[in-house]
């Protein structure tokens, strides 16, 4: 799991955009496109290289009622192996 206070950001060859014929925010990479869920959307769209994870759950605590640091970082280190995030 990524330290809190690693800067996670996309890697430079992914995109965060929002496919308007699925009605869904998705992630592009050169092989795949991923449908994300709007919790995923919101951790992606924070991962700019400067925040923080500790930041990024921070932030998050303003928009959702329940915020787990430890399910932000496992997903930001699934999304690491994939070479989808660094940092």
């Amino acid at each position: 799991m990524p330290a809190a206070d690693s800067c996670p950001r996309l890697s430079p060859q992914v995109r965060l955009t929002y496919d308007r014929a699925r009605g869904r925010p998705v992630l592009l990479t050169p092989e795949t496109v991923t449908v994300l869920n709007g919790t995923g959307a919101s951790i992606l769209g924070l991962c700019d290289g400067r925040r923080t994870v500790a930041e990024i759950a921070a932030e998050l605590r303003g928009q959702y009622a329940r915020v787990d640091e430890g399910e932000i970082g496992a997903f930001l280190d699934r999304l690491t192996e994939r070479r989808v995030v660094r940092g």
